[in-house]
């Protein structure tokens, strides 16, 4: 019922809405559209996971030593301008750039977000709330992984389905 609350619901909504739902779902039918091979969407995807390796890792070492609130601010900010930048990816370079920079903030939000919650309602409740927090990132990935298809399928092109989620992440960065 705090207002907190519902704000770490909501950026973990927009969590799941921009990773989760729209890159893990649309990514490689977006590179499909764009005549890039299949070997080489699946290789930026890997990419993406082992850069996503090392940017929750960092993300964890950084939460134990800064403000969560500020680098969840930054990593929100910093995964809109990627997705800003994906519609004009459509090379093969272009699409590993991309991996690079979304794959390090992928699910880097997890620790300063799980690490607020244990600041703000302490360490006896973060089982639950933060189960509930990540419930709110389910429902956004499901969100976005209908409406991405919706948008791809009215417009064929994934294009407004990325700047969108580009917004959506700043304002979870402003959130933050």
């Amino acid at each position: 019922g705090t207002p907190d609350f519902w704000l770490l619901c909501g950026s973990f909504f927009i969590c799941g809405a921009t990773s989760t739902g729209l890159i893990g779902t649309h990514f490689l039918a977006f590179s499909h559209d764009h005549g890039i091979a299949k070997a080489t969407a699946a290789g930026a995807l890997a990419l993406m996971g082992a850069m996503n390796f090392v940017g929750t890792v960092a993300s964890g070492w950084l939460t134990d030593r800064y403000d969560p609130r500020y680098l969840l601010s930054c990593y929100y900010i910093f995964r809109g301008v990627s997705l800003f930048l994906l519609p004009a990816a459509t090379g093969s370079w272009g699409l590993a750039t991309f991996a690079i920079l979304f794959g390090l903030d992928y699910i880097a939000t997890v620790p300063p977000t799980a690490a607020l919650t244990a600041d703000l309602f302490g360490r006896r409740h973060v089982a639950v709330l933060f189960g509930w927090i990540f419930c709110a990132h389910q429902v956004g990935a499901a969100l976005a992984a209908y409406f991405g298809g919706v948008a791809r399928d009215t417009l064929g092109d994934y294009q407004l389905a990325f700047i969108a989620a580009g917004a959506l992440a700043v304002t979870g960065g402003l959130m933050a």
